[in-house]
């Protein structure tokens, strides 16, 4: 017979977090998501929770440069942090914005804010990817669509269009 959980009791916490460059503090639930906090009181829409259990990254934000799955991250983890989600990226008017636009990545679009968002992070640490780096860092995020070649061709194209890029020359074979 299994044992009893006891039902531990939710408690209150008051966290700060940066979001898009704005100071925020929050009294949360300890098991609020980081999710939950960016849509229901910050209002910010653009991160998704498709399957709530990190299996689709739909709710992909950054936090201190990292991309993570906002719906399996709990808010009280996130106290001091710096967040970046969807809507910070697209008001810095980022490249991988028109080129997603560009290459029509997006057909229901529920999946782009994530897509867009773990490309950023991408480009941040690495802004000459390959192909197959940009293949491998975008692995975890589902497109229920199927436009995944569009991504591709949209990360490429916005890293050169970033500082730091250099064009590889391949040699021929």
């Amino acid at each position: 017979m299994p044992a009893k959980v006891k039902n531990i009791p939710k408690t209150d916490s008051t966290i700060s977090l940066t979001v898009n460059g704005n100071y925020h503090e929050f009294n949360v639930h300890s098991d609020w998501t980081l999710q939950h906090v960016l849509h229901d009181k910050l209002g910010l829409i653009g991160t998704k929770e498709f399957c709530g259990e990190g299996a689709c990254g739909a709710c992909t934000v950054i936090i201190e440069g990292r991309p993570i799955l906002s719906c399996m991250t709990l808010a009280i983890e996130c106290d001091g942090k710096e967040v970046e989600t969807i809507e910070g990226i697209a008001e810095s008017n980022h490249p991988l914005i028109e080129s997603y636009i560009k290459y029509h990545c997006m057909q229901c679009g529920f999946c782009t804010p994530g897509f867009v968002v773990t490309a950023k992070a991408l480009l941040d640490r690495n802004p000459n990817p390959t192909e197959d780096e940009v293949k491998e860092a975008l692995a975890g995020n589902l497109c229920r669509c199927g436009t995944y070649p569009q991504h591709i061709k949209a990360v490429l194209e916005a890293a050169k269009k970033l500082p730091g890029y250099k064009e590889v020359k391949h040699a021929k074979r």
